[in-house]
């Protein structure tokens, strides 16, 4: 318990074996209740969290998935049982032991103090991250990142791929966790969901940790296109629920208009470049309708997304 709010903790595990008994005993002891998810997995996770289970008094639970369903499946398997044993803050750490212990205070503490209804671990902005953080993920995380933004409509938020998170009960109990997204994909849709129902998230500063043994499943080219297509999805899903249903705003013409003026910029952009390579002189007319539609859609998308951070700016 933490300023008087029971904790749990859901653990996520594929193929786990070993590190998963690293993440279990390394947890701090104001956490009541580890839930540990086993996603299936073909080596001995579920067996090592048995056997840690047997000393822990009735602190940790194990949670078997018959079939592998993905890590936000398995999220949302421990979430449900929290909200079953209701537990008012609910932490998640993946069982790679990637998420340091130490930082768990920091991540619940918002939580805990009803400051926000979310928070979320953020290892883009500390000053080893670019030393510690693989290349190819920062900059991979730093382009998810900033889509996510758009999509979320949380403008201050950062490594949107950390899973290190906390929820509040009342939060938890308005996410339709049947339809969360079942693979890497799920901490974005999360967000993107939590501002339709206008909750706060806060970002917390958390150690990043690598090279300790974990086997990474991410493989960026097939993780970008999958999450930026997500993306895509949830930010129209948002646009309907938050900007038209439950109350009208007008960035929603904004954003049709430049997705409208810079879908017919690209049209002409081609058309010019066809007629420069065919003929090898640009007409005067596509050129200028190229330069008017880009302007003008630059333009509205630059003020719906000015609108956006203003309607969400009492969300941090």
């Amino acid at each position: 318990m933490h300023l008087a709010c029971k904790v749990g903790v859901v653990v996520p595990a594929y193929n786990e074996e070993k590190l998963i008994e690293q993440t279990i005993r390394t947890m701090p002891s104001f956490v009541d209740r580890i839930i540990v998810v086993d996603d299936c997995s073909q080596d001995r996770t579920a067996e090592i969290v048995e056997s840690v289970a047997r000393e822990s008094e009735g602190r940790i639970l194990l949670l078997r998935h018959e079939v592998n369903q993905g890590v936000g499946r398995a999220i949302a398997s421990g979430y449900r049982k929290a909200m079953e044993e209701g537990y008012e803050v609910v932490v998640v750490m993946n069982g790679d032991a990637q998420m340091d212990p130490r930082d768990l205070i920091r991540i619940i503490d918002p939580v805990a103090k009803r400051e926000a209804d979310y928070a979320k671990g953020n290892r883009l902005f500390r000053e080893e991250s670019w030393q510690m953080i693989p290349k190819y993920r920062y900059l991979g995380n730093s382009v998810l990142s900033f889509m996510t933004k758009v999509a979320s409509g949380y403008w201050h938020i950062a490594d949107s791929q950390s899973g290190y998170t906390a929820i509040s009960l009342i939060a938890l109990k308005r996410l339709e966790l049947d339809q969360i997204y079942p693979r890497y994909g799920a901490p974005n849709d999360i967000l993107v969901r939590l501002n339709t129902h206008n909750f706060r998230v806060r970002d917390v500063s958390v150690r990043p940790v690598y090279n300790i043994g974990e086997k990474s499943g991410i493989k960026l080219y097939k993780v970008i296109p999958t999450i930026s297509w997500l993306l895509f999805k949830g930010f129209w899903r948002r646009m309907v629920h938050k900007y038209i249903i439950q109350d009208f705003h007008p960035l929603i013409f904004f954003y049709l208009l430049a997705f409208g003026a810079l879908t017919l910029s690209a049209f002409f952009l081609f058309r010019t470049i066809y007629y420069w390579i065919q003929m090898g002189s640009v007409p005067s007319t596509s050129f200028l309708v190229f330069w008017f539609l880009l302007i003008s859609g630059l333009n509205s998308l630059f003020f719906a997304m000015w609108f956006d951070m203003e309607s969400n700016r009492h969300l941090r």
